[in-house]
């Protein structure tokens, strides 16, 4: 499985992006997907993340309201929408797959693939 993330930029604050998150890979069916963050000399963050099958997305409350995460099952991608961007926004952001059930959604080990991240830069 390879997670390819893209859509990353430079954005004024207040502004608007939309990261996405392609899977490729034979029968990838995933229980779980996520966007994480990392900030420069911090550690990777939970963002978001949403059951691959349905049900209710997760979301840190740093970005709740302003944040969403809808997935395209048929084109196997997950997006990452922000809205309302902030500088504390900075950061490289990764998304991530998990094949484990009653994993803990909001830690890295939940995951068992990981895309490259995409930086994400706001201005104040």
């Amino acid at each position: 499985v390879q997670l390819q993330a893209s859509g990353g930029g430079l954005v004024q604050a207040g502004g608007s992006l939309r990261l996405s998150c392609a899977a490729s890979g034979r029968a990838f069916r995933p229980y779980i997907m996520g966007w994480f963050r990392q900030a420069p000399g911090k550690e990777r963050d939970f963002v978001a993340a949403i059951s691959w099958s349905g049900g209710s997305p997760y979301y840190a409350m740093s970005v709740k309201g302003r944040f969403t995460i809808p997935r395209d099952n048929a084109k196997n991608t997950v997006y990452l929408q922000m809205n309302s961007l902030k500088s504390e926004d900075t950061a490289v952001y990764y998304c991530a797959a998990g094949n484990r059930p009653f994993s803990v959604y909001s830690r890295t080990e939940g995951y068992d693939y990981w895309g490259q991240g995409t930086q994400v830069t706001v201005s104040s």
